[in-house]
């Protein structure tokens, strides 16, 4: 029997991951990708321990990947009126050495890269320049037609198209993308010498301002700081030379604990707007049925986006696996059934999450003196110790796939 074929929009980072965990159980997905290759738009992103141990369910991929484990979480105000250490933690170090599920800062561009070789290295077709114009579904297939006249049939469509996604478009119409009120300007930079000795996710708290970082290799490090402004866009290109000057010149550029150091020496600076778009009630539509951040787009504050497209993708093929043991061909009553189990439990937990990540970047850009000095004494408490620092963030980590029946 001919191979189940299902047709992925999107190569980014759930795409790729998706087609590998489907191939690995039988299935035959193809991916589709508007742009011509891997964009060396964004810059890094963490990997969690909840997507961490998703990954490691694909055979020595984990292992593959270039990037720095992180060892230390912590945190500063540079506040004139509240100066000084708010806490730190070395529980991800401790977690990685007793479960390995710890965090590794990535280079986007180097970690994108590696989930397309390794899919293609398992036989995987990643088609790109072709941008998706339409859905059609019969009663056994599904259709995609892309721009150039190119169309291609399979069992059902996932699309994993991202923040932009045209298939959820095609499913649910337009929708605005509403301006939160904030930018990231972020960049690459060596690595100071006062974070070298540590691999350090490092926060750095104002009045107003906010910035994170960490090391994505041996050598540099990613940081960006989060400011509220007037609507920018939302994109990922590279800012002008005068631009990165001015910002270098800013006064962010003369905070201490190394953070003015990364922003005066970084190699690379964007800018970009964060957008909140309506949540969704429900994830398909028949043969079709979206995943990751064109299901449940976030803003980067919790740094859950790319594990919680991993952990919609590990309840889906677990899904597959139980309701279609053989990898055949499956009616739209079956698929709709696997589809409305799906977001019936990821709903619940990527909403929260989005909603936590949008609270999360408030606070980190809140303004006011007094606001600010409650917020840094919450930092305080939450960080005074390990286990506290570990109680608030457990409902990150602690995942536990809900167990399916028959």
């Amino acid at each position: 029997m001919a191979q189940t074929k299902v047709i992925i929009i999107g190569a980014g980072i759930a795409g790729p991951v998706l087609a590998l965990f489907l191939k690995l159980r039988g299935y035959a997905p193809v991916v589709y990708e508007r742009l011509d290759g891997i964009p060396e738009a964004g810059i890094s992103l963490v990997l969690q321990p909840n997507g961490l141990d998703i990954l490691r369910k694909l055979p020595g991929f984990v292992e593959s990947i270039p990037g720095r484990q992180i060892e230390r979480l912590a945190s500063y105000s540079v506040m004139p009126e509240d100066p000084g250490l708010l806490g730190q933690s070395d529980l991800p170090a401790r977690m990685f050495a007793e479960s390995k599920h710890g965090m590794k800062g990535v280079s986007r561009v180097a970690f994108h890269r590696a989930i397309v070789a390794a899919a293609e290295a398992q036989g995987i077709e990643v088609i790109w320049g072709h941008e998706l114009v339409g859905l059609e579904q019969t009663a056994d297939t599904v259709r995609a037609t892309f721009a150039n006249g190119t169309t291609e049939e399979g069992s059902f469509v996932v699309g994993c198209d991202g923040l932009h996604s045209r298939t959820r478009t095609e499913l649910f119409g337009q929708e605005k993308a509403d301006y939160n009120g904030t930018t990231q300007t972020g960049g690459l930079s060596p690595t100071p010498q006062v974070l070298l000795e540590k691999a350090t996710i490092l926060n750095i708290f104002g009045n107003g301002a906010h910035m994170i970082s960490y090391p994505v290799s041996e050598t540099h490090s990613s940081w960006a700081v989060t400011l509220p402004e007037a609507e920018h866009r939302e994109s990922w290109r590279s800012l002008h030379k005068e631009q990165i000057e001015a910002f270098q010149k800013s006064p962010f550029a003369s905070w201490g604990y190394g953070a003015g150091e990364l922003i005066r020496t970084t190699e690379k600076l964007i800018k970009y707007g964060l957008y909140d778009r309506p949540e969704l009630k429900s994830w398909h539509k028949g043969r079709i049925t979206l995943l990751g951040d064109a299901a449940h787009p976030t803003s980067p504050h919790l740094g859950q986006g790319a594990s919680q497209a991993f952990e919609d993708i590990l309840l889906l093929t677990t899904l597959l696996d139980q309701r279609n043991a053989d990898r055949g061909p499956l009616d739209v009553a079956a698929l709709s059934g696997i589809f409305a189990e799906y977001e019936r439990e990821r709903i619940p937990r990527s909403s929260a999450l989005v909603k936590g990540a949008r609270a999360q970047g408030e606070g980190r850009s809140m303004e006011g003196v007094e606001a600010c000095k409650q917020r840094n004494a919450k930092l305080r408490e939450m960080m005074k110790d390990d286990e506290s620092f570990a109680k608030a963030y457990a409902h990150l980590y602690d995942y536990i796939m809900p167990q399916h029946h028959d």
